[in-house]
């Protein structure tokens, strides 16, 4: 049983304080990277500003994140290819650009051999001593030298070099850091939860099996890794999907029977909550599907809980919906287990 009390427990919150404290400091990490890489990403600009490429390629387990970021701004054909090896057409006039954390992936680094042996213009963004970084070796490679492995902090030195390349969104690691920054304190532990977001939200979703919309495709995605937060933090079911997959469950759900008492009625079966993940979209489908979605949650007396950020840009609106529900998964966490 989930008991909202845990949340502002202070033993228990000290306890939970290693976790919470990593997702607090995702500002900072933000920071640390820009200034580690700063010196690389002019010299990047330096070389690969004179002429456009063919394509970018974005290459390797973490590429979806980019393609969400680039796929509707890009100005020139963009491919995320999150399998081994690179399209058989990438060569020297095309862009690869590589997210590695870690840096420890052997495909990966495949990869990457492979980009510099084709001649292709090559981007990585890897610890420096790391596997990856070391494959980076070419007359057209650059390794952006990064050393938090953190995904979201990686990825933004890589938009920020090709935001100066005019390759993708404006992108100021300030503005992302400094919203992260934001969430930290407003979901912090130490904040009552009558006035967290993130303990709010966890405690109305606490006895469902929430489903996750985001309207575009940055919160889209958002939304399928706090689903992926929620399920590693509390083994409970968690779902992320489109309208179209979401409705039917939603159409599905019975009205609530006011009387149920699933302890006297030995019955566990927990009913949906619907999650909107709101980053500021004005686009009339987006708002459209979100009406159409929220209507047939009401309908069927389904909970609706809006998750929203103000942030400047769709960088840091991405990154504070993402910070915001994975705060949400650790209180739900604690609420669990204390």
């Amino acid at each position: 049983m989930f008991d909202d009390g845990l949340l502002d427990d202070e033993v228990v919150l000290r306890r939970a304080d290693p976790r919470l404290r990593l997702l607090a400091e995702s500002g900072s990490r933000v920071r640390r990277e820009t200034v580690a890489a700063e010196e690389a990403l002019r010299e990047a600009v330096s070389g690969l500003g004179e002429m456009r490429p063919r394509a970018v390629v974005a290459a390797g387990p973490d590429s979806r994140l980019l393609r969400a970021v680039l796929e509707p701004v890009c100005p020139v054909p963009f491919l995320a290819w999150p399998g081994p090896g690179l399209p058989g057409w990438a060569g020297s006039l095309d862009l690869v650009v590589v997210l590695a954390p870690e840096g420890r992936d052997p495909s990966t680094a495949r990869a990457v051999a492979e980009a510099v042996r084709r001649g292709c213009q090559l981007v990585v963004a890897a610890p420096a001593d790391s596997l990856v970084a070391k494959h980076a070796v070419g007359r057209y490679a650059t390794v952006l030298p990064t050393a938090t492995r953190d995904q979201l902090a990686t990825a933004v030195v890589m938009l920020e070099l090709l935001d100066r390349l005019g390759l993708g969104p404006a992108t100021d690691p300030d503005v992302v850091a400094s919203a992260l920054d934001r969430v930290a304190v407003e979901c912090s532990p130490h904040r009552d939860l009558a006035v967290n977001p993130a303990k709010i939200l966890a405690i109305a979703i606490a006895d469902t099996t929430p489903m996750f919309w985001g309207g575009t495709v940055l919160a889209a995605r958002a939304g399928r890794r706090i689903a992926e937060s929620v399920r590693r933090a509390t083994g409970r079911a968690a779902l992320a999907a489109d309208a179209e997959h979401l409705l039917p469950v939603l159409e599905a759900t019975p009205p609530a029977d006011v009387f149920a008492d699933p302890l006297l009625d030995g019955t566990s079966d927990r009913r949906p909550a619907l999650v909107v993940l709101d980053d500021g979209a004005e686009d009339p489908l987006v708002r459209d599907t979100r009406q159409q979605l929220t209507g047939a949650a009401e309908a069927h007396d389904v909970r609706v809980e809006t998750l929203s950020s103000a942030a400047e840009g769709q960088v840091a609106r991405y990154a504070a919906l993402l910070a915001s529900g994975t705060y949400a998964a650790e209180y739900l966490s604690i609420g669990l287990d204390g």
